[in-house]
């Protein structure tokens, strides 16, 4: 199975949609989100990087498995 580049970009543009939704809803919570992410320490940010890397590979094989 070979990925094309299409898919990756079209990847990378949903998350970067994803991501913009909060701070354009809501400018100010988003301020206050970024900034107690900015105090977690390296090992939790690690852990909350691979929780989000781990529940994002299960949610493609779920929809993978049901397509």
């Amino acid at each position: 199975m070979v990925i094309q580049w299409l898919d990756i970009v079209r990847a990378l543009s949903l998350v970067m949609m994803i991501e913009g939704i909060l701070p354009f809803l809501s400018p100010k919570r988003a301020r206050a989100v970024f900034s107690r992410i900015a105090t977690v320490d390296d090992r939790g940010l690690r852990t909350i990087g691979f929780l989000s890397l781990l529940s994002g590979l299960l949610s493609l094989q779920l929809v993978h498995c049901l397509a």
